[in-house]
C-alpha cells in the first residue's frame, strides 16, 4: 500500500512528514509538542495543517485521549518507515557530541530499577548532556508495542523480549533476600513458609515462582497481602510481624526503620536486569549513547 499522497500533494515536506509520525506515535498534541521542541499552539497548527492535506481528521478525542483515525493507522507503519530512511538519507554521518544532543528520552522500568540507578543516571546525563531530558514511566503490558512506536526508547525489566524486532542487553544482576522486622533468620524452607508473607504484583496476585520452588520441598505460605510496588511492601512489612521477598539492592538501600535483610533458606537463581529497544534505533548515535549510559549506571548497583 502506497503511502496516501497524491501528486498535486507533493508540497509535504519532510518536517511535516515527522510531525504526523510524532502525533500518531504519542497521540497528544502536548506530549508530540515536547518531542518536536515546539509549543502547543504550534503543533495544533501543525495538525490542522495534516488534516487540510489529508483530508482525514488524522487524530479524534475520545474522553480525555485521542484516537487515530482508520486512515491514520493504515499509513502509520509505512510513514515511520519513510521518515527513518528520509532522515538517514538526509542526515550525513558525524562524529557524536553527547553534549550538543537537544532530546527527550523515555525509559520504561519498576520501581526497583528506578530507585537503584535513577539519580546515578541523571547525574551522567547532567555532566554529559545538559539539553537532555529524561522521563521515567512505570512497567506497561504494551511495552513492546511503545517500543516500535517509538512512544518509549528503552525498556528495563526482568524479562527478556522475545519478539525479533527487539533488542536487548543484560545490564545487571541481583539476587533474592527476605525482608523482615525479626533480627532471627529463617534457617529451613519450612521456618520460611511458617512467616505471613507480603507479595509484590501489579496484578494482585497471591502467588509468585517462590510458591513453586516451596511445592517442591512439600510446602505452602500464607501471604497476607499483595500490593504493587516493594516500598508499599517493606513499609507494610515495617508495620508488624510480616516478611517480604526482595531484591538485595533495594532492600539494602531503600530498607525502612525497624526492618532486618536476611538471606533465603534455599537457593534461587540471580534476577537479571534486561535493557531492551526497538531494532530501528539500533544504529542511532544518541540512542546508543543512552544505552551505553543506562548500562553504566546498572553497574554501579550495590547487591
Amino acid at each position: 500500500m502506497l503511502l496516501i499522497f497524491t501528486m498535486h500533494h507533493m508540497h509535504v515536506d519532510l518536517n511535516l512528514l515527522t510531525a504526523l509520525d510524532v502525533l500518531l506515535a504519542e497521540r497528544s498534541v502536548g506530549a508530540a509538542a515536547d518531542r518536536m521542541h515546539l509549543s502547543q499552539p504550534a503543533m495544533s497548527r501543525t495538525l490542522a495543517r495534516l488534516r487540510r492535506v489529508t483530508g482525514d481528521p488524522i487524530l479524534v478525542r475520545s474522553g480525555r485521549t485521542m484516537l487515530p483515525t482508520p486512515y491514520a493507522e493504515q499509513i502509520r507503519d509505512e510513514l515511520r518507515a519513510l521518515v527513518e530512511q528520509a532522515h538517514a538519507i538526509l542526515t550525513p554521518p558525524t562524529d557524536f557530541d553527547a553534549a550538543t544532543v537537544r532530546r527527550i528520552f523515555t525509559v520504561q522500568c519498576n520501581d526497583v530499577l528506578a530507585n537503584a540507578m535513577v539519580a546515578d543516571l541523571l547525574t551522567r546525563i547532567r555532566r554529559d548532556a545538559p539539553g537532555v531530558r529524561l522521563r521515567i514511566l512505570g512497567e506497561s503490558e504494551t511495552a513492546s508495542n511503545e517500543l516500535r512506536e517509538g512512544r518509549i526508547d528503552v525498556r528495563l525489566t526482568a524479562d527478556e523480549p522475545h519478539e525479533p524486532d527487539l533488542r536487548s542487553r543484560v545490564v545487571a544482576a541481583d539476587h533474592l533476600v527476605l525482608v523482615r522486622t525479626s533480627p532471627e533468620t529463617p534457617r529451613t524452607p519450612a521456618e520460611f513458609a511458617a512467616l505471613e508473607h507480603v507479595a509484590v504484583s501489579r496484578r494482585g496476585r497471591l502467588r509468585d515462582p517462590i510458591d513453586d520452588i516451596l511445592e517442591e520441598h512439600g510446602l505452602s505460605r500464607r501471604v497476607v497481602l499483595s500490593v504493587p510496588t516493594l516500598d508499599i511492601a517493606l513499609r507494610a512489612v515495617a508495620t508488624g510481624d510480616l516478611a517480604a521477598v526482595a531484591p538485595a539492592s533495594f532492600a539494602h538501600h531503600t530498607i525502612h526503620p525497624g526492618l532486618t535483610v536476611h538471606p533465603l533458606p534455599f537457593p534461587l537463581p540471580p534476577i537479571r536486569a534486561i535493557m531492551s529497544w526497538h531494532a530501528r534505533v539500533d544504529t542511532d548515535p544518541a540512542h546508543a549513547w543512552l544505552r551505553d549510559l543506562i548500562a553504566a549506571s546498572a553497574a554501579t548497583i550495590d547487591t
